[in-house]
């Protein structure tokens, strides 16, 4: 059996600062068709985005701005 090849992205996001703020942008960015792993760190203001398939950027942008956050871009 062989795996899927995946693709990796790291954005950069203005405004977390906790805990609660990585959890809300994980959970928002999770919810995009064919994401399979998000790491969000509030300390340096990234998000790293595992997915089946490259990502339309404008939306992760879209959930990101749902969970009250700003993408500025890939890091």
């Amino acid at each position: 059996m062989t795996s899927q090849p995946s693709t990796t992205t790291v954005y950069r996001v203005t405004g977390m600062t906790c805990g609660h703020c990585e959890g809300a942008v994980t959970e928002e960015v999770s919810a995009i068709t064919g994401v399979t792993s998000v790491t969000a760190v509030a300390a340096d203001g990234t998000v790293t985005v595992v997915s089946a398939a490259p990502l339309d950027d404008e939306a992760v942008r879209a959930a990101v701005d749902e969970a009250g956050y700003e993408l500025v871009g890939r890091a």
